[in-house]
């Protein structure tokens, strides 16, 4: 384990136990300018990490959901001090503290961490991905048909004119559940299901989830199936990937 990963799940580690403090207290909840709900967790998560950061890597870009873009550069910290507000807000601990390191562009070091449920999730690049330091891989599934699939808000697919390609898709699977963000893609990473297809994500919501899925042996891609990470995702294991790719025109 490199010192970046170890200083990024410390990080991360530290950030989530901070989120505890205000997980079903009937924390304030303010909305931003896109409707999005935050918290005073969701600030002191972010500043959190922000200041190990500079501590152990003084100088370095960060992006992060809150403050933005501090530093230039593709070299750089992604953080998403909490993905998955809205369940946050609503007492519901699928919810995670999020952080990748990315060079050139490329994830090299991704943490999930999800402090109401108390688990890791991280990967290195090359190294393998791991859940509580267990290495995890995605489903040997070779079908659709009686998997589990998950995915993002059913408004988003139904705005995007998706709503009738997603359910078109899933129709054989045992089962479609909307246990989205980053909890969804870490289900697919560790096997639990076998794909998961969100149609609207930002840099941090992905970043990490993306080499975390990718070393558990899955694809992670765009919806048309190009592996650049863009501003949607489908996660699934590599024998129904392309199946989904399909179901969904450009």
């Amino acid at each position: 384990m490199s010192s970046r990963l170890s200083d990024a799940l410390d990080a991360a580690y530290k950030a989530g136990r901070l989120t505890l403090r205000y997980f079903q207290t009937g924390t304030a909840v303010d909305l931003k300018a896109d409707d999005t709900p935050v918290t005073a967790a969701d600030r002191e998560a972010e500043s959190l990490i922000r200041g190990e950061i500079a501590r152990c890597y003084p100088g370095e870009s960060v992006l992060g959901e809150e403050q933005g873009l501090t530093g230039a550069g593709d070299d750089r910290w992604v953080i998403d001090p909490i993905d998955g507000t809205k369940s946050f807000v609503a007492g519901v601990p699928l919810y995670a503290v999020l952080l990748s390191y990315e060079v050139a562009g490329n994830p090299e070091v991704g943490v999930c961490y999800f402090p109401a449920l108390d688990e890791m999730f991280y990967a290195e690049k090359g190294s393998g991905a791991f859940r509580n330091g267990r290495s995890i891989r995605v489903s040997e599934r070779r079908a659709i048909k009686g998997g589990t699939i998950v995915c993002g808000s059913i408004h988003n697919f139904a705005r995007q004119g998706r709503l009738d390609s997603l359910m078109a898709a899933c129709n054989d699977a045992q089962a479609l559940r909307t246990w989205g963000d980053a909890y969804g893609h870490s289900l697919v990473a560790s096997g639990q299901a076998d794909a998961m297809l969100d149609p609207i994500v930002n840099r941090w919501d992905i970043s990490a989830m993306c080499l975390i899925v990718r070393e558990a042996g899955g694809r992670f891609t765009d919806f048309r199936g190009n592996d650049a990470l863009s501003n949607e995702a489908i996660s699934a294991n590599p024998f129904i990937h392309g199946t989904l790719v399909k179901a969904f025109p450009p």
